[in-house]
């Protein structure tokens, strides 16, 4: 029988997994995994000022990327640098300030490893309910704004000329993974987590037909490479982190053999002749 912590560590990495799944399908079409790589940095910020302030970390973490969403709009707007040379600055600046600042907290006990790559072994029982009911508010989110962001993923002005506001979508959009990352910072780290937004997601891709069969897929293949990491990690002695990340990087590979592909394109013929 499994312990007790390990099975509360497959349950968090699941309820993660699920949630990031569909997230990191729109980012992997908006083509925006640096932004997601600048959110997870960020999360290192947003530790060191809820250590400082003595306030909520998932509260703190979700502010922090709030801010750095709004400098990454304002900076687009002003047209002096193109978009990967400010994601690279912000990203970059905002993981600096919070490892430097983490520095200077000599009062503060902090684990910076597990802060990096994750401790998802040492979940509690509140950060299971803290990971389901954030990740269902998530998803519930997500879906009554599928249509509106899916059209902006697609064409922003034609999304614009329709009425469907994508400026707002993408906002939202960016608040719900903000709370992802925040919620996911224990499981798998600062570092990692963006893994775990695009490979799934990645690999889904290119073993699906519709946008919506690829949310599905992305979220059982994230599932799968948390169950796969953790009981490699359990076998093998290995960082549980990183090891879900190489779980989905595996994943990933198999989707790539052509009979996967062959699958994928029967599926969409047999979708052709039905309609």
């Amino acid at each position: 029988m499994l312990d007790d912590f390990f099975t509360r560590a497959l349950l968090a990495g699941i309820g993660v997994a699920l949630v990031a799944g569909p997230l990191g399908c729109f980012i992997v079409w908006r083509r925006m995994a640096y932004f997601g790589d600048t959110l997870s940095h960020a999360a290192l910020l947003g530790v060191a000022l809820a250590l400082l302030l003595n306030i909520n970390t998932m509260v703190a973490v979700g502010g922090v990327s709030v801010i750095l969403a709004a400098l990454l709009i304002l900076l687009r707007r002003r047209d002096t640098l193109s978009s990967d040379a400010i994601l690279g600055l912000l990203s970059h600046s905002a993981l600096a300030l919070g490892l430097v600042s983490l520095a200077f907290m000599t009062w503060v006990r902090i684990d910076l490893l597990g802060l990096l790559f994750g401790d998802i072994l040492a979940v509690t029982r509140l950060d299971i309910a803290v990971i389901y009911g954030g990740g269902a508010l998530v998803l519930a989110l997500l879906i009554l704004i599928w249509r509106q962001l899916f059209a902006a993923t697609v064409s922003p002005e034609l999304a614009a000329s329709e009425g469907l506001r994508p400026e707002r979508s993408e906002l939202v959009f960016i608040l719900l993974t903000s709370v992802v990352i925040a919620i996911s910072l224990k499981i798998i780290g600062a570092l990692l987590i963006t893994a775990l937004l695009i490979i799934p997601a990645a690999a889904a891709r290119r073993v699906s037909g519709s946008p919506e069969q690829m949310a599905i897929v992305a979220a059982l293949a994230g599932a799968l490479s948390v169950v796969g990491g953790l009981y490699a990690s359990l076998h093998y002695g290995t960082p549980s982190g990183p090891s879900i990340v190489v779980a989905a990087m595996v994943l990933f590979i198999l989707s790539l053999v052509p009979g996967v592909q062959l699958v994928r394109r029967m599926g969409e013929t047999s979708k052709g002749d039905r309609s």
